[in-house]
């Protein structure tokens, strides 16, 4: 059963979305995580999980082209002087070809949701692919 843990503008964020954003930061089993909002429910929950070994482009792929999603994505790197580092980005994909009234939902919740995950390093917004590419996030990290 899912539990409403945070209010956000009337809507809600499942159990779920809060524990595997916590395995996603603290134990490292997650790549990213892709939450959408259920529009009958107004709960947050969670659509997909990548699995550690799995890409930015996976995630890219799999936001759909007509839907808005928001989703968090742990991103490692190696320093100029040569020291391993991980940055969580947050992600709110809002395509244009979305509905409006699903769009502006989305705006709405996003700083509830921002306020609920604790850690997020960096934000995005895209409304297409170009506006998330992986050199966007290699730049942030600069």
């Amino acid at each position: 059963m899912a539990l409403k843990t945070a209010s956000m503008n009337g809507t809600w964020m499942t159990e779920e979305c809060k524990r595997s954003f916590m395995e996603m930061k603290w134990k490292k089993v997650h790549r990213y995580i892709v939450f959408k909002i259920e529009e009958k429910s107004k709960k947050v929950t969670v659509d997909k999980v990548g699995a550690a070994g799995e890409t930015y482009q996976d995630l890219a792929a799999s936001l759909p082209e007509d839907d808005c999603r928001y989703a968090v994505f742990d991103f490692d790197y190696v320093t100029v002087d040569n020291c391993r580092m991980s940055k969580l980005f947050f992600i709110t994909w809002s395509p244009e070809a979305s509905r409006i009234r699903e769009k502006l939902m989305y705006a709405t919740s996003k700083s509830g949701l921002r306020r609920v995950l604790e850690g997020i390093h960096y934000e995005l917004q895209a409304t297409d692919p170009t506006e998330m590419g992986f050199d966007k996030i290699q730049d942030r990290t600069k």
